[in-house]
């Protein structure tokens, strides 16, 4: 005799809780790629500051009188990650690197990773102040 909702049981294999186990099964697979696509997208974001830091900072040093300070200022304005900015200079040009280190704090998969250090140098040809 068929059931009251039409579904005959012993007609489908007795599957009437298949589809909630392969949802069990593979909803933590699918977390886990969607956290790791967070954490690709906040790594390129903060790589592509970092070098947005080195070129700011490269382009204040190349007309100061003070290079040093000028790229220091220049890159932290430039991007809102704690960066370490290092300069040298020769007769005629200056480069700029600038370095930050990403915790990696995505839940889960972050701490599987752990940090990741992004850096990124920047040569301009000096002009006088």
């Amino acid at each position: 005799m068929p059931s009251s909702t039409g579904c005959d049981p012993a007609r489908h294999g007795g599957s009437s809780g298949q589809a909630s186990v392969e949802f069990a099964l593979a909803l933590p697979i699918v977390v886990v790629m969607a956290l790791g696509l967070v954490l690709v997208g906040a790594a390129v974001r903060n790589e592509l500051a970092v070098e947005l830091a080195a070129r700011e900072g490269a382009r204040a040093a190349a007309v100061s009188a003070s290079p040093a300070v000028a790229a220091t200022n220049a890159a932290t304005r430039a991007v809102a990650l704690p960066i370490d900015v290092a300069t040298t200079s020769d007769a005629s040009t200056v480069t700029v690197t600038v370095t930050y280190v990403d915790p990696m704090d995505v839940a889960i998969i972050g701490s599987l990773i752990g940090p990741v250090t992004h850096a990124a140098s920047a040569t301009m040809v000096l002009e006088p102040p």
